[in-house]
């Protein structure tokens, strides 16, 4: 995050300021709410309606094929490097309902036991930001937080990622809550403020594509050195879509993820087995992945599927198959917008090889 903005004495106070607030209420985001596949699952924090304002707290709205209750979807991104964003500023409050908010952080705050000497001096420099028109090089300050601008703009404050395992990622949008315009980008400095490509990936995060389950033939029980081919249907991997949206008064942004699958690639569960082609990967064929089997074709070599050479022996083996699933997005005026990395599915499905059984006369 660029700090270059501020000195590092200005940083350290309003960070010990922010600390004795506890103002987990703005920067965190809470717990997902809502359930159901197809329909709006959302990710907010909470609100307050004060001084007749229509704001509420700034959520992030999921539809489309995402998972049930708000969670991440089972889609792995091909790339390691890759991660969904652990935080992101919003919109958040109208000026009346954050000067209800706080003004009483601020007032219990410098009142709590503790809070003299540099800590009570970054509570007063905090209060003098929002209430006496204090600022820095590109952080301007506030009168009475902009009261006589209610309905014209929105406080932007810091969202966390609840899905995002590591605390210090996932807090490390530590900035103070500014104030955006209606109709505005917020300041450019704000790496991490909500875009359509930052919803793009949230999208992709909360995706739920359809379970792969390769068809086999023979079904369950192989044989030895015999082909058993594999193959999906198209209608096992039709093209899928993930919206993640944000609405707020003077600010609407959406980004939809769209997953078009790419390829198919099996793992036998054992070494002594031949796959085909040879690396494993079976690419889209027409409208299939592979080639369905049919009568006749039992000595022909399928374009996908897999040799064992030996039996399992009373057991079966893990025959993992893998989908993937190339990634693209659009998004409020990203039209064109840089692919997203592959992502994956993964199946594993229990094959039994027997032995091929032989008559002796």
């Amino acid at each position: 995050m660029n700090r270059s903005r501020r000195t590092v004495c200005t940083t350290a106070a309003l960070t010990l300021a922010l600390s004795a607030l506890l103002l987990t209420e703005v920067a965190h985001a809470g717990k997902p709410v809502g359930s159901g596949k197809g329909s709006d699952t959302s990710q907010e924090g909470g609100s307050d309606k004060s001084g007749g304002g229509i704001y509420a707290a700034a959520k992030v709205t999921y539809s489309g094929s995402v998972a049930q209750g708000g969670g991440s979807g089972n889609v792995t991104s091909s790339d390691v490097n890759w991660t969904p964003p652990p935080c992101w500023y919003a919109p958040k409050y109208g000026a009346k309902e954050f000067k209800k908010k706080m003004s009483k952080e601020l007032k219990d705050a410098a009142s709590a036991p503790g809070m003299a000497g540099h800590a009570g001096a970054a509570i007063n420099e905090l209060q003098r930001h929002y209430e006496d028109d204090y600022g820095w090089t590109d952080t301007p300050g506030y009168k009475d937080y902009n009261v006589d601008k209610d309905g014209e703009g929105m406080f932007w404050a810091a969202v966390e990622n609840p899905d995002e395992p590591d605390y210090l990622k996932r807090t490390s949008c530590s900035d103070i809550p500014f104030w955006v315009e209606n109709g505005e980008a917020p300041p450019p400095q704000y790496e991490e403020a909500i875009s359509p490509e930052i919803l793009a990936a949230l999208a992709y995060q909360h995706m739920e594509l359809p379970k792969t389950k390769v068809t086999l033939a023979p079904d369950g029980t192989t044989k030895v050195k015999l082909p058993t081919w594999a193959w999906l249907d198209k209608a096992a991997f039709d093209e899928v879509k993930a919206t993640a949206a944000i609405n707020v008064p003077g600010f609407r942004i959406e980004a939809t993820t769209t997953a078009k699958p790419k390829s198919l690639t099996l793992d036998p569960g054992t070494a002594d087995a031949t796959t085909l082609p040879a690396n494993g990967e079976c690419p889209i064929v027409g409208e299939t992945i592979g080639e369905p089997y049919a009568k006749g074709k039992s000595k022909e070599t399928p374009p996908c599927g897999i040799v064992y050479g030996r039996s399992s022996a009373g057991s079966t083996f893990p025959l993992k198959a893998s989908l993937t699933w190339e990634i693209s997005w659009t998004g409020t005026g990203q039209a064109g917008a840089e692919p997203m990395p592959d992502g994956k599915i993964e199946a594993v499905q229990d094959v039994t090889v027997e032995e091929i059984q032989s008559i002796n006369r």
